[in-house]
């Protein structure tokens, strides 16, 4: 892998996020890593909000970039998804050179369980993974009513003992290279009680659909993927909207969790900052695989109207 701490200059660490390049996780993210002076810093972010893309990327058309000025940073906002930002920005097309670590977020919102398929900040760090350079994704548990915007600059802070744990070990030629890391802090975070590592759950709030007469109604979805009801929204001109065409937008029905007590969802509403180690494949569980095994060499052997 190319970078710069493996030859004596200043680590380069790229950003990128879900929430766009304005967003206040991202900012303090900057923010603090620029103040340790330790780093060179580059951004390479959405120009507007991509939450729950997942890994999605721009296929047929360009993306734009845009120069955009960030204190002690070199940054860019780019048209396309975090996905699409990650590739950009370790090409060696944007910048000179490859950076050596790749952080997406800081998050807002926690992205744990299956929300981790339905993540950008996720697949940001997925896509550097997939390019051979390490990476780690960090969400915030926000919470509207209890959260503020300075809890993402205490969330920084408190990962930037993995982030120098890493950099040394990248530094030493030992940092593993068959996975990345997905980061979530609690709400409390002034609070945590620590590092703990933990694997992904099956945690996933469960999502509805309902009909309605605007693009407004019905509030609107954040990032947190909860709703927003109280936001001053100007309600769409119903003439603009084919009689042909039905509205409908997704809600939150609840949450469902079943996860053990080493799962990344379970931790983190303990209060843990919750490290969990990913990779790019899909396996299924074992007991699929073993199923599957049994059943397929007498597929072709079934009668087709056996299956009826």
């Amino acid at each position: 892998m190319e970078g710069n701490v493996s030859s004596g200059h200043r680590p380069t660490i790229m950003l990128t996020n879900d929430d766009g390049i304005d967003a206040p996780g991202l900012r303090a993210l900057v923010h603090v890593l620029v103040s340790a002076n330790r780093y060179e810093v580059l951004v390479c972010a959405p120009d507007s909000e991509k939450s729950a893309v997942s890994h999605s990327i721009t296929w047929r058309h360009p993306v734009s970039v845009k120069r955009v000025a960030i204190d002690g940073a070199t940054a860019f906002a780019v048209s396309g998804t975090p996905a699409d930002c990650t590739s950009l920005g370790v090409s060696k097309a944007l910048f000179p050179s490859m950076p050596d670590l790749v952080i997406s977020g800081i998050n807002m919102g926690s992205n744990c369980g299956y929300h981790i398929v339905y993540s950008g900040t996720v697949a940001g760090a997925r896509e550097a993974f997939f390019n051979g350079v390490p990476s780690i994704s960090i969400s915030y548990d926000w919470v509207g009513g209890k959260s503020n915007i300075s809890d993402f600059t205490l969330a920084a802070e408190a990962c930037l003992p993995i982030i120098n744990a890493i950099l040394a070990e990248i530094k030493n030629q030992t940092y593993p290279q068959r996975c990345f890391l997905n980061i979530d802090l609690p709400t409390n975070v002034v609070s945590h009680k620590g590092y703990k590592l933990t694997k992904q759950g099956k945690s996933i709030g469960k999502m509805g659909w309902r009909q309605v007469t605007s693009d407004a109604q019905g509030g609107k979805m954040l990032s947190t993927m909860t709703m927003e009801t109280n936001l001053a929204c100007t309600e769409m001109d119903a003439s603009t909207v084919s009689q042909e065409h039905i509205l409908f937008k997704r809600e939150v029905k609840g949450g469902h969790v079943e996860d053990s007590d080493d799962t990344d969802y379970q931790s983190l509403q303990e209060g843990y900052i919750t490290v969990s180690p990913l990779g790019g494949l899909s396996h299924a569980e074992i007991d699929c695989q073993a199923y599957f095994k049994e059943w397929l060499p007498g597929v072709a052997e079934r009668p087709s109207s056996s299956a009826l």
